[in-house]
């Protein structure tokens, strides 16, 4: 059902009820109007005729008949003369006034009221006296007919009047379904123009605010959509080449330890056996080729750390927690002053390639970050493998700020993050109390094998 025809329901209702009421009011004063009419007139007929007994003390039924009919009809009564053997005498004459008409049964029966009729019994007869309220009440009808002609006037006129108003008043919701429907089937720049009102004002700027926001919103959705994947594709090129400069350095590593390590290897025997052929014959030569072969031990020890930053070969050939183990004695041999404890699980041999690089580079980035920047004396080291999920966690008691990573060139705790986001981990960096930065990172088991 329609709100037009819902609003019109109610409106009509309304005067129903109105108009009932108005009715209802005349009826009920027509009702009491005619009960005092019938009860006055049948009162004062009845006081006449009870006082006949001197009537028919002269003329008999005879006289009595006369006297009724020179008497004729008496207003909202009716008169029947019996004699003692109850046959009829006389009876009352039709009513002239308003002849041949009578009001509807239903009104009849609405304001005619309950009156019994009265008998008054002679020594020779029986008079019957009975109320016939049908001219006051034709009377009543009479004046209710052109009140139930106007009310029924008035409420045929009134509905067209409100269902032709409300069709204009509601004009401007038509304009609305339309623009909902065009919105539902995904026009969201359709607006809403040329309402008329303060009311239709307010809903073409509610209607165009609602239309506009969720076409920012899609707008938003979208380029959120296009810059997720934007970043999952960068994510994936830079874990394409970290992979590549993992693969680079590796090779860089073996090619060091094969070439160079041989060369180096090669002048140090040359220098021993130069040594060794001017031992005590010439003093020069022979420091010099010792110098020769400490150079070369220096050579031999610098390529070594050259290769463990590139790509520490154990890593490939032992695992992840021997590289871890090697890594940290090199930095405890190198800083002899620092404290490090370590607590690293022998299962951390189960992490694939990708997954171990990243868990040996961001430990590797954070010892630096602790040694070069913080200047730090202690460093704890813990890693645990769970069901499901990778933690490690690097802390220091360093002067190192979180704020100052903030700022530009800090690249390698960009490095870190970034590993951390293509194995679609957690990184975290805490302020530690009353020094020191804690390194965080949970990573998930089971995007291994996504970049295996």
């Amino acid at each position: 059902m329609s709100l037009r025809l819902q609003v019109n329901l109610i409106i009509t209702t309304l005067l129903a009820v109105f108009a009932s009421a108005l009715i209802g009011l005349q009826i009920e004063n027509t009702r009491r109007s005619v009960h005092d009419e019938i009860l006055g007139a049948n009162t004062v007929a009845g006081q006449l005729l009870s006082r006949m007994q001197w009537i028919e003390d002269y003329g008999g039924l005879a006289g009595m008949t006369d006297f009724l009919q020179q008497v004729g009809r008496i207003r909202a009564n009716e008169i029947e003369l019996r004699d003692g053997e109850g046959t009829l005498i006389y009876k009352s004459p039709a009513p002239t006034y308003k002849a041949g008409r009578v009001a509807p049964k239903w009104y009849s029966a609405l304001v005619t009221p309950p009156l019994e009729s009265k008998e008054i019994n002679l020594p020779i007869g029986q008079i019957r006296l009975k109320a016939d309220a049908s001219r006051a009440v034709l009377d009543g009808w009479d004046e209710l007919r052109p009140t139930l002609w106007i009310v029924l006037a008035g409420f045929v006129l009134s509905n067209v009047l409100i269902y032709t108003l409300m069709g204009r008043a509601l004009r401007p919701l038509d304009k609305l379904f339309v623009a909902l429907r065009h919105v539902a089937e995904g026009d969201y720049s359709t607006r809403l123009t040329g309402l008329r009102g303060r009311e239709g004002r307010q809903i073409s700027e509610s209607f165009n605010h609602m239309a506009q926001s969720v076409q920012d919103s899609l707008e938003a959705k979208r380029m959120a959509r296009e810059a997720e994947q934007a970043l999952a594709q960068n994510r994936e090129f830079t874990h394409a080449i970290q992979e590549r400069i993992e693969l680079e350095r590796a090779a860089i590593s073996r090619e060091l330890h094969d070439e160079l390590g041989q060369q180096v290897t090669a002048i140090k025997s040359v220098g021993l056996a130069i040594a060794r052929r001017a031992a005590g014959n010439d003093a020069s030569i022979e420091e010099s080729a010792r110098l020769v072969m400490q150079c070369a031990d220096n050579i031999y020890d610098g390529m070594h750390r050259m290769i463990a930053e590139l790509r520490p070969l154990v890593l490939d050939q032992f695992g992840l927690y021997d590289a871890l183990r090697d890594l940290l004695a090199d930095c405890q041999l190198r800083h002899p002053e620092l404290s490090i404890v370590a607590t690293l699980p022998e299962a951390l041999d189960s992490p694939q390639d990708a997954m171990a690089t990243a868990v040996y580079r961001i430990i590797q980035e954070a010892l630096t970050n602790a040694l070069r920047h913080a200047r730090a004396t202690r460093i704890e080291v813990a890693v645990a493998i769970h069901a499901d999920t990778l933690e490690l966690e690097v802390r220091d008691n360093g002067s190192g700020q979180i704020s100052a990573f903030h700022n530009t060139g800090h690249y390698g705790l960009a490095g870190m993050r970034e590993r951390v986001q293509v194995l679609n981990g957690h990184f975290q960096l805490e302020q530690c109390e009353p020094s020191g930065i804690a390194v965080r990172v949970r990573l998930p088991l089971t995007t291994q094998n996504n970049h295996a």
